[in-house]
């Protein structure tokens, strides 16, 4: 006997624009976004709060990929950056990743970035901040 990892509790219909079924219903999707459960979500917003440098950040960026395909981008914003609101957090659209967690995500990096103003500077560096001095 297979033990089949618990999958996401779909959303109240009407709430969220997912397309959880549509993914459940196609013979080759991939379900790993499935695999983020309500409480693995709360577990993922805690470390993403509680960053401990721009290495640990691209570390997570690259694991949420590896482990759920969710592509995620932050990098500065096109206009000048004068608080975190000013850092362009992007997640590209994937089939079963609820809104709420869309918007949860970044909020959550930009808390962990505002705890630690270091690593907003150390991401801000590394996208050539002082090229035109």
């Amino acid at each position: 006997m297979t033990n089949t990892p618990a999958l996401r509790q779909p959303c109240p219909p009407g709430v969220c624009d997912c397309g959880r079924e549509q993914l459940l219903q196609q013979a080759n999707s991939d379900l790993r976004i499935l695999l983020l459960t309500r409480t693995e979500e709360k577990r993922l917003l805690e470390r993403l709060e509680n960053l401990e440098s721009l290495a640990d950040l691209q570390n997570l960026q690259r694991r949420l990929y590896e482990q759920l395909g969710v592509r995620l981008a932050v990098a500065p914003g096109f206009n000048e950056v004068r608080s975190m609101r000013g850092l362009a957090i992007q997640i590209d659209e994937l089939p079963g990743l609820c809104r709420k967690t869309r918007q949860a995500i970044p909020t959550a990096i930009r808390r962990g970035l505002a705890k630690r103003p270091e690593i907003a500077y150390e991401l801000l560096n590394a996208h050539d901040l002082f090229r035109d001095v």
